[in-house]
């Protein structure tokens, strides 16, 4: 297992560039987010190990990280003072280029616009409302959209529909957005239970999954929101993060608080969990698919003071696996 230690920060998510196949970012964050700072990892893997290539610190927890879309080299990351920040790993200096500063708590969700016709990043706060933002217009949102009575823990943008987005709460519901009208399209009671996770399908734009605390991921075809396609079950413990595979329609990956990352396929009314993995010893927080390696992952967790996002992959098409650990010095 190829390893990179780095001291006393805890992992809450990780990215892997859209351009760059061996990059990644990781959010992080001292003492579990409640006090000290945090700083944004981006780090290049390679034959023989892992190298740092960027170590970039804020003065509060970072929650979250997102790529550009548009430019390999910007990044925003959402921070426990209520802020976004925008780097550019290109530059320099070791400050972001912006810092957009209206959320009144945490920001614990960002995503950058994957569709072609805009170039726009979503952020979700513990102040229960969504923003919209365009970096390169300043640092006022385009937008802020309220109706969650409870924390945003995620806030998606769909991959098919431009202005379109999808927000998980901790009121448990999912809702559904439009950037032009301002407005919930679709609020869905998704579960009995806080919602942390969601994510759509990449390959049909009705499908939407989420992950709660009640140990259970829903998959949803927004068509018809009566029951959930699948509820697939096996988690201990709240889930923390889901996505949908970029390769397969029907697979997907969650990880959660029980130390473990879950592969699926709820196609398979029967037996849809496909893998476990058991790595962790402690909470794992942050999951990524490679967007230029089939059945590639990425998964970060905490180990006490230890960090571990690892890369693996699918038990189903591989024939080896290649782990990263980072850890605190």
């Amino acid at each position: 297992m190829k390893a990179f230690k780095f001291p006393a920060r805890h992992g809450y998510s990780v990215e892997i560039s859209p351009f760059i196949p061996t990059r990644l970012a990781c959010a992080t964050s001292q003492y579990y987010g409640i006090a000290g700072c945090g700083t944004l990892l981006v780090l290049e893997q390679t034959e023989t190990g892992i190298t740092l290539v960027k170590s970039l610190d804020w003065n509060d927890g970072l929650f979250d990280v997102t790529w550009s879309e548009s430019n390999e080299h910007i990044l925003v990351t959402g921070g426990g003072d209520g802020s976004l920040q925008v780097w550019d790993t290109a530059n320099p200096q070791p400050r972001p280029l912006q810092v957009l500063k209206e959320h009144t708590q945490e920001v614990y969700s960002v995503d950058w616009s994957q569709t072609r016709e805009e170039n726009l990043v979503v952020s979700g706060s513990w102040d229960g409302t969504a923003k919209v933002w365009d970096p390169s217009c300043g640092g006022v949102s385009l937008c802020t959209l309220q109706g969650h009575e409870g924390v945003i823990y995620s806030t998606l943008w769909s991959p098919h529909i431009p202005g379109c987005f999808a927000s998980a709460s901790g009121d448990g519901t999912l809702r559904v957005w439009d950037v032009k009208s301002g407005r919930c399209r679709l609020a869905i009671p998704a579960h009995r239970a806080e919602v942390l996770s969601c994510d759509w399908c990449k390959y049909d734009q009705n499908v939407v999954v989420t992950g709660a605390v009640d140990c259970s991921l829903c998959v949803w075809d927004l068509r018809n929101v009566r029951e959930p396609l699948s509820r697939l079950l096996g988690h201990s413990y709240a889930i923390r993060r889901v996505k949908f595979s970029p390769f397969n329609q029907t697979v997907l990956a969650s990880c959660s608080y029980d130390f473990t990352v879950r592969f699926w396929d709820y196609s398979r009314r029967e037996q849809p969990l496909l893998e476990t993995l058991e790595h962790h010893s402690e909470f794992v927080c942050g999951l990524d698919f490679n967007l230029h390696i089939p059945n590639q992952v990425t998964y970060q967790g905490a180990l006490l003071s230890s960090h571990l996002p690892r890369l693996v992959f699918d038990p189903r098409h591989c024939q080896h696996k290649l782990c990263i650990s980072i850890c605190s010095g």
